[in-house]
């Protein structure tokens, strides 16, 4: 299928990626622009957010590279206000930003449980009060936030800020999908399972032997078996923001595999 963002104006917070290869926010940002949306790619880091762009403008789409801190709402707002004035206005927001901490409460230092609420939950929060005002104003809008698996049941891995914050996604999800469902704007959120992307090599590794043994365990660990790529979350996100998605909204939609029907422990 093709086309079935055409006319839509999409912001990616989250379009690069932490490695080589393809990150879940950089295939989103891509399978946007191929579904005929004009893109704004937004990372903390502008090269990450760049080459995101020159991917898309090189298969001859519209991209716009923006640089952002998704912890400070100044940085946010500046950052929609100039995507909105180059565009005109903002269709979909898709919020991809996120890090593990790994340790249980008592490993975790308070400023790494800070750090992950502020960025795994503040940046939902600051990307929704600096678009949902231009989506009210257009008359509508679609929300895709990215989740996790691990916002609804043990995945293996002790990092407990991530599973609350992930949680407190689904929910934000729910939240703003029932305030706005009369005006126009939908949201739902996807919760990727165990997906190989660069940023496992980064931040899970260190829980295995060798990236190796990582990449075995974790595909054993799925019922399909084997782990998912960025592409499986970007096609399930291009539908969510479609029109074809028109009458779904407030679902938090497992990308897994079957993992979240698994009977039993996952590790």
């Amino acid at each position: 299928m093709a086309d079935r963002l055409k006319g839509k104006i999409a912001i990616v917070f989250g379009a690069g990626s932490s490695g080589p290869g393809w990150g879940n926010g950089k295939a989103a940002a891509v399978a946007y622009a191929r579904e005929g949306a004009a893109v704004v790619c937004v990372d903390l880091y502008l090269a990450a957010a760049e080459e995101t762009a020159g991917i898309i403008t090189g298969e001859g789409n519209t991209a716009l590279a923006l640089a952002a801190d998704v912890t400070k709402l100044d940085s946010t707002e500046a950052c929609v206000a100039a995507a909105a004035k180059h565009f005109g206005r903002i269709d979909v927001l898709h919020n991809n930003v996120g890090v593990t901490h790994m340790g249980g409460p008592v490993e975790l230092s308070e400023t790494q449980f800070e750090a992950a609420l502020q960025l795994n939950l503040g940046s939902v929060y600051r990307c929704a009060k600096a678009v949902i005002p231009r989506m009210l104003a257009a008359g509508g809008g679609a929300i895709v936030n990215i989740s996790s698996l691990a916002a609804i049941r043990w995945v293996g891995y002790p990092y407990f800020a991530y599973y609350a914050t992930k949680a407190a996604v689904n929910q934000a999800t729910v939240a703003l999908a029932m305030q706005y469902a009369k005006q126009g704007i939908r949201a739902n959120c996807i919760m990727p399972g165990l997906i190989d992307t660069p940023l496992i090599y980064k931040q899970i590794s260190s829980q295995y032997a060798t990236p190796e043994e990582m990449v075995a365990a974790r595909n054993a660990l799925v019922p399909m078996g084997q782990m998912g790529t960025a592409w499986d979350v970007a096609n399930a996100a291009i539908f969510l923001a479609s029109d074809e998605a028109k009458f779904i909204t407030g679902v938090c939609l497992p990308v897994d595999g079957g993992q979240s029907c698994a009977a039993g422990p996952l590790a």
